[in-house]
């Protein structure tokens, strides 16, 4: 009997399946149409414009019929809401990451004052956050997704070459001493980058206002916010994907639907600029050593605004990571007394990480999936001039 775990969408929904022989073939079809579609010049096309937000944008119209505003005043406080930061303009998620992608490597190495190193952090098309920390031994934090360890440790090898002939960072520098952390993307529990918004609602509340990167929100900034982040009032431009794959609108239609059964794309939303981490508030990456009551934790963990991100993970002690979000240090510390109040003798050790937005580097888990989905292009590309070649035959004198 073989048992799987699946999850769907940006709202996690796990399931177990008992699996009989007769139908793992089920399972081995699902995989091999994931591999097909990205094996597929138009679909790799098609995955570009969405994933990069080329073919997709606000729809104006629909945010005035929800919300019951003016269409001018929407457009006013989208470009806002825009121009400010408070959001990014939208995509597609492409949720095929983690499938491709099931490792998530965390490294702790200290990283000279150097403007080539910073170039390297935000270009590498396996990190998709960095972070300046002021605690433990080192004072950088890289999250980097990989296929697995064998190809990281390869990545790890290689970049001293990288960094010395591409980026001309001095050699003396390109040895650095680093620290690995190891934990499964197929291990999520949570997934769902957008539950700040409701920390955001509840700050409006508590306080009367809310300023934000200067500034002042109100209610229905926030409700146009909420509506982006849950993947409302966009839409996509048809017309433009027609001219980019040269397929027809219903092939389009059909194929995306069959992207987005298939998990490897979401529903389009907006992010937040650092993906599941409100501005002006405080990410904590924290790992937990839970000894009992771990599926009640886990169960409240799900509905907790305050955790867009969980996995469950074997590191020593540690058996949960959780990426969360919260105003201020203060307000974590709060947070966790009242989960050790509520679950006695449930919590044991636990190693918490504080990154404020003054200390991001890079955050763009984008440059990751596009990385992926271009470099297929490539191969095509590549392929294609060697037959264009082949075709025409050497040239004659």
């Amino acid at each position: 009997m073989l048992i799987i775990n699946l999850s769907y969408g940006d709202d996690y929904t796990s399931f177990s399946a008992h699996l009989t022989i007769k139908n793992i073939n089920i399972v081995i079809k699902l995989v091999q149409c994931m591999t097909d579609l990205l094996e597929d010049k138009e679909t790799l096309v098609l995955l570009e414009n969405l994933v990069s937000g080329n073919a997709v944008s606000v729809n104006l119209s629909a945010l005035s019929r929800i919300l019951d505003k003016h269409r001018n005043t929407i457009k006013k406080k989208v470009e806002n809401i825009f121009n400010h930061n408070l959001i990014d303009r939208p995509l597609f998620p492409f949720l095929g990451l983690y499938k491709i992608y099931p490792l998530l490597a965390v490294i702790q190495l200290d990283m000279p004052e150097n403007d080539n190193f910073v170039k390297w952090v935000k270009e590498d098309p396996y990190i998709f956050a960095a972070f300046r920390s002021r605690q433990g031994e080192y004072d950088t934090l890289l999250f980097i997704y990989h296929q697995n360890i064998t190809s990281y440790q390869l990545w790890m090898e290689s970049l001293p070459s990288i960094l010395k002939v591409k980026y001309g960072v001095p050699e003396k520098d390109t040895n650095f001493v680093s620290s690995t952390s190891y934990f499964s993307n197929q291990l999520m529990i949570k997934y769902n980058p957008s539950s700040g918004i409701n920390l955001m609602e509840q700050d409006l509340k508590d306080k009367g206002e809310l300023t934000i990167h200067g500034y002042e929100l109100d209610d229905t900034d926030l409700q146009i916010i909420k509506c982006l982040v849950s993947s409302e009032g966009i839409k996509v431009n048809q017309t433009l994907l027609c001219n980019k794959t040269g397929l027809h609108r219903k092939t389009i239609k059909k194929r995306l639907s069959t992207l987005l059964r298939e998990g490897l794309l979401s529903e389009p939303v907006c992010r937040f600029p650092n993906f599941f981490v409100p501005p002006n508030y405080v990410l904590t990456y924290s790992l937990f050593e839970i000894k009992k009551s771990k599926e009640k934790i886990i169960r409240e963990i799900i509905n907790d605004p305050h955790i867009p991100i969980a996995l469950k993970i074997i590191h020593g002690k540690y058996n949960l990571l959780l990426f969360g979000n919260h105003r201020n240090i203060s307000d974590h510390l709060r947070w966790e007394e009242n989960y050790r109040k509520r679950f006695p003798d449930s919590f044991g050790s636990a190693s918490i990480t504080y990154l404020s937005p003054e200390m991001t580097i890079s955050f763009d888990q984008q440059i990751v999936s596009l990385s992926m989905i271009r470099n297929k292009l490539e191969r095509f590309r590549g392929k294609d001039l060697r037959e264009t070649i082949q075709f025409r035959g050497p040239s004659r004198a």
